[in-house]
């Protein structure tokens, strides 16, 4: 029995040298082009998707990998249904399986012409959903720019006020928004609440972390990094009513309503960003008009610091993000538009754009009624308490 064993093995060894080796492609470490991820409808289903081609195409990643998958060459590895899944998986060998999806998409010649399977798309074909449905918290960078931190200031006054912030800057200061609700994707309207006229708009940069962490130094903050995306902090500067506990600011009411969290519209890896510190250029108009315009070069905690701080305080998770703040151009800074004070009024568009990114792009609505058998527990219109 021990020889007939022997002989079998032998045998098996033998054929097996012997025999054409299989083709096994080892996971590709790079991408032959830069791409960005996001969420979109596709026949009408929520779908990861990555952005090519100067964000000219949209491909189905799953559907894209389960094609190249027939190859007998590739390994079968399942994409995550959605962006949490992605990123959550991203930096623990995911990202090499995507880099494989885009140079095959490459190699064989599927992203130009009549060659586009029926998985690649154009941009304008699908609607742009928020890249992540939806993180398990949105932090915010609150006064994080010099120009915010003096809006209406003239040279001298920011200059002045400037060097006193940079001796004595303290800790950052960070505010948590809703998620489901408040965070929209690209060309949805933002909603101005009943009666709520005092609505302005603040582009920002969002980080979206990659990795779980406590008590991250700014040193490795990066490491935690999954990439960016565009954001904006839409506030409703009314405040609240008198009377009650409290009086004045209300950072649930100047932050918290729906539709006031446009996040995207997609997210850019950070291997095809770079330094944001080095990097960021922010910008946003409202119809036609420049209203904010900045560099990271402005921020008071620059990003790992930021990072540092929020971790010191709660665990951050994969998908979670903080949006690390807006520059001059609102308050006593906002610029006056022919459609009225300055604030955000019906019927406007604004557009927030970070250079590297993309641009949001959305109509301003105001909500014209409520219903009619409220008590009076609501929050009030903001005419019927401020005339200032």
């Amino acid at each position: 029995m021990i020889r007939k064993a022997l002989f079998t093995l032998t045998l098996v060894t033998t054929l097996a040298i012997f025999a054409k080796p299989v083709e096994v492609s080892a996971q590709a470490m790079e991408s032959v082009m830069p791409f960005k991820v996001g969420t979109f409808a596709i026949n009408n289903v929520p779908t990861v998707g990555l952005v090519v081609n100067d964000d000219q195409l949209i491909v189905d990643l799953a559907s894209a990998n389960q094609a190249m998958e027939l190859s007998s060459q590739y390994s079968k590895i399942s994409i995550p249904g959605d962006m949490l899944g992605l990123i959550e998986q991203y930096e623990y060998g995911l990202k090499f399986r995507v880099y494989e999806v885009v140079n095959w998409l490459v190699e064989e010649n599927l992203l130009s012409g009549s060659n586009r399977p029926a998985y690649v798309h154009p941009v304008e074909s699908v609607d742009i959903l928020a890249p992540i449905l939806y993180p398990s918290k949105l932090m915010n960078a609150a006064v994080n720019f010099y120009t915010h931190a003096c809006e209406g200031c003239n040279d001298d006054e920011l200059a002045r006020r400037t060097r006193e912030r940079q001796e004595n800057r303290g800790v950052p200061y960070l505010f948590l928004k809703p998620t489901r609700g408040a965070i929209i994707g690209d060309g949805e309207d933002i909603i101005m609440p009943f009666g709520r006229d005092r609505i302005e708009y603040e582009v920002e940069m969002a980080i979206v972390f990659g990795r779980t962490g406590k008590y991250v130094s700014a040193h490795r903050a990066y490491d935690y990094v999954f990439g960016y995306m565009v954001a904006m902090d839409v506030s409703d500067r009314g405040g609240r009513p008198p009377g009650g506990y409290g009086s004045g600011s209300d950072w649930f009411v100047g932050k918290g309503h729906d539709t006031f969290a446009p996040h995207g519209p997609w997210i850019v890896p950070k291997e095809f960003y770079g330094d944001p510190m080095e990097r960021l250029h922010q910008i946003t108009v409202v119809d036609g008009v420049t209203v904010q315009e900045a560099r990271a070069g402005d921020m008071i905690h620059n990003i790992p610091e930021l990072i540092e701080y929020a971790s010191s305080l709660i665990t951050i998770f994969p998908g979670d993000v903080m949006q690390s703040g807006t520059s001059g151009g609102t308050g006593a800074g906002r610029v006056q538009r022919a459609t009225g004070s300055g604030f955000l009024v019906d019927g406007e568009t604004v557009s927030a754009t970070i250079e590297g990114i993309g641009t949001l792009t959305h109509r301003v609505v105001e909500e014209r009624s409520i219903p009619d058998d409220l008590t009076g527990a609501q929050l009030p219109p903001v005419r019927s308490y401020r005339t200032d």
